[in-house]
């Protein structure tokens, strides 16, 4: 190797670590998705669906930049469905699903055969949509069905990639069936894995418990396409990438930044692709026949060098096979013969270039930052990167909790007013069950504990709501729930709160809380929401980002999260009753035009923290008659609006500016707030309450 190689893999194994590679980002990428999969997990238990998810893939593993923009994996196993390897794994009562190979059943690919739940004998001559009968009767489940569900739900923003189904380009959901019993050409892995550098025996050991999945994914050229079943050990796989080290993961990455920028100039062919996984393959293959010593920072390009004359190896031979399964070539079907050898004169070129192909990577900028010296790469905002990359996964964590939330909402309120307590004492019952469950991991129990304390909330507003409308006190126990479920975040559970003391008059209660809040709320936290994914612009706080390097702990970031805040119809007596027009938005036929997300949520009233904080301060300090506060919350709520950047940042931005337009028919200016109730109508013309507002104010105008 190059002498100079010493030194590039210096240079290199820290360029990557300013653009998250490095360990402490890698463990926090993994330790997010996992908590990612028990709040789905235990969100399905509370369904009470026995259904385990799984995050796989790049964003999981650690193994992606910002400017690889990779997608993310999710697969869904319904545990109710018994996966027979053997006629002795036959279970009464379940349904049973036999794995069945043919003569003519290509490698890696089962049918699965469908077993009677009575008696361990075939079904025959029933027809069922989702089953294909062969000529003798025999039923074969079907891997179309999978695809049919998708396609009915989504439409025609179904997108279908191989064994994956989604409505999104950047998610890939696969829907399989695990399999506890690992088959033959899975276990002889375990018996080749004794010769080799790695994995290690105590990794090998613990594989063995993984078992496999079997996914929709018939094989090209297969005339029984639509009844095969593909296995995948993805659990497997999981492991063996959780058991890297930082330098395999860095050269994985850079294995993906040629593949996405050089490979794919080398590809002509129309069907052809040089997949990501054909990359894990090869950093396998490379771990296994080369000594640990190999592996180390400053030897990083050399490790790159190595997998690329694994690649060329297979390419010269025609066949890439799979690192675990016995018997696939991963380039067929995939990858021509053509495309093969147009690759490899590629990449036998950059290695005989000394890897000059490293220097000219648009990645994150790496071939830029390689080119610097090496005093000006550490002036690179490498804290910045990683920063970013902390705050937008606390971000998207805490986003898919809420949107766990607003599902578990949505259900409780299909219930009559007088069930919801019940149904909200029930969910918070089970919980606390499973908290304390032997098989419950830390994982788990931290969403258990988010949940919990969300839900004390709603029913603390829930019962207050009630003793309002009806002019009762307030029970006792109502104090505790509230206290319990005040650290939720840093102000929505607060905010309502303050609300409720409003409602009943207490109006210095009110103030004094709503100044708690106002203090927290600074510059250093972030809006998050469970109605809409994405915000109008996803721009991250930097004082947040910078905050959750350091603080990754849940009861530490919720100190730096502001929710949105969220009214269900049965709270409406504890919020001001000009937001019960969010409760009824619709106009017309509005409700038909709401996708299956807002049809969960549009019928409450959910509102960003920062400009509730100012409504309700001005509702609030018009009651007290503190004229200068109650002018700094209505000129802070038109600054909100009317600034671009501000309002860019808000989930709900239409609900802020009808909070403001109200402000505004309460100052006398009408005129004025028609105006921004036609902003309002801009943001979101359907299933919007300034809908209403215009026609009331203008029927007021004319009128007079």
């Amino acid at each position: 190797m190059p002498a100079f190689f010493h030194h590039l893999s210096e240079v290199l194994y820290q360029v990557l670590e300013c653009v998250g590679v490095n360990p402490w980002v890698v463990e926090r990428r993994r330790h997010t998705f996992l908590h990612r999969e028990a709040a789905l997990d235990v969100k399905y238990h509370q369904d009470g669906l026995d259904t385990t998810t799984f995050h796989f893939g790049s964003q999981s593993e650690g193994t992606t930049t910002p400017g690889l923009q990779s997608d993310t994996d999710m697969l869904y196993t319904g545990n109710y469905i018994n996966i027979m390897f053997s006629w002795a794994d036959w279970q009464q009562g379940r349904t049973n699903l036999l794995m069945v190979r043919e003569e003519d059943t290509p490698p890696q690919h089962y049918l699965l055969q469908r077993i009677r739940q009575d008696i361990p004998q075939p079904v025959t001559h029933y027809y069922h949509p989702d089953f294909v009968t062969d000529s003798q009767g025999l039923m074969f489940y079907s891997n179309m069905a999978v695809v049919r569900g998708w396609a009915e739900m989504y439409g025609d923003r179904h997108l279908r990639r191989g064994p994956s189904n989604s409505g999104r380009e950047d998610w890939d959901f696969v829907e399989a069936f695990h399999c506890k019993t690992l088959p033959s050409e899975i276990m002889s892995w375990f018996t080749r894995m004794q010769r080799g550098y790695w994995p290690s025996q105590e990794t090998l050991q613990a594989a063995r418990m993984c078992g496999c999945f079997l996914v929709p994914d018939g094989h090209h050229g297969s005339i029984n396409q639509q009844i095969e079943w593909r296995i995948t050990p993805n659990l497997i796989e999981r492991l063996l990438m959780f058991s890297l080290n930082i330098v395999p993961i860095q050269c994985l990455v850079v294995l993906k930044m040629l593949k996405k920028q050089e490979f794919i100039k080398y590809i002509h062919c129309e069907n052809c692709k040089f997949t990501t996984f054909y990359c894990k393959t090869v950093i396998f293959f490379t771990l296994n026949r080369t000594p640990p010593t190999l592996w180390i920072k400053h030897r990083l390009v050399e490790c790159i060098v190595r997998c690329l004359q694994t690649i060329l190896e297979f390419l010269n031979q025609g066949e890439c096979p799979h690192f675990i399964v016995q018997g696939v070539d991963l380039f067929d079907g995939k990858l021509c013969r053509e495309c093969q050898l147009s690759l490899e004169r590629a990449i036998q070129g950059m290695i005989q270039d000394d890897m000059h192909v490293l220097f000219h990577l648009q990645s994150d900028d790496l071939g830029q930052r390689l080119m610097a010296l090496p005093y000006e790469v550490r002036q690179y905002p490498g804290d910045d990167v990683n920063a970013g990359i902390c705050g937008k996964l606390a971000r998207d964590m805490f986003e898919q909790y809420l949107m766990k939330v607003r599902t578990t909402c949505s259900r409780l309120c299909n219930s009559a007013e007088a069930d919801v307590i019940t149904s909200l004492n029930n969910e918070i019952n089970i919980l606390e069950s499973l908290a304390v469950n032997a098989r419950t991991t830390q994982y788990d129990k931290n969403y258990i504990k988010f949940i919990a304390k969300y839900l004390m909330s709603v029913k603390a507003s829930v019962t207050s709501s009630s003793c309002i409308q009806s002019g009762d006190s307030l029970p006792q126990d109502i104090w505790q729930l509230y206290g319990e479920s005040l650290n939720t975040d840093v102000a929505s559970s607060k905010l309502k709160l303050a609300s409720m003391h409003y409602c009943q008059g207490e109006l210095q209660r009110a103030a004094s809380v709503l100044n708690e809040v106002e203090f927290d709320l600074d510059d250093s936290v972030q809006p998050v929401c469970g109605c809409s994914i994405k915000l109008y612009s996803d721009k991250l706080s930097k004082a947040f980002c910078e905050y959750t390097v350091q603080n990754d702990k849940h009861d530490q970031l919720t100190k730096k999260l502001a929710f949105c805040v969220r009214f269900l119809r049965e709270e409406k007596f504890c919020a001001p009753r000009f937001l019960w027009c969010e409760m009824y938005r619709a106009v017309g036929d509005d409700v038909d035009h709401r996708n299956v997300n807002q049809r969960q949520w549009m019928d409450w009233a959910e509102v960003d923290a920062g400009p509730f904080l100012l409504y309700l301060q001005y509702l609030t300090y018009c009651g007290l008659g503190v004229r200068h506060r109650q002018l700094e919350a209505l000129y802070g709520l038109k600054d909100i609006v009317t600034s671009y950047d501000k309002v860019n940042q808000l989930y709900h931005p239409e609900t802020a500016h009808n909070l403001y337009g109200h402000c505004c028919e309460l100052e006398g200016d009408v005129e004025e707030a028609l105006h921004v109730y036609n902003h309002s109508v801009q943001f979101k013309p359907r299933n919007n309450a300034a809908n209403w507002h215009k026609q009331r104010l203008e029927r007021m105008l004319n009128n007079n």
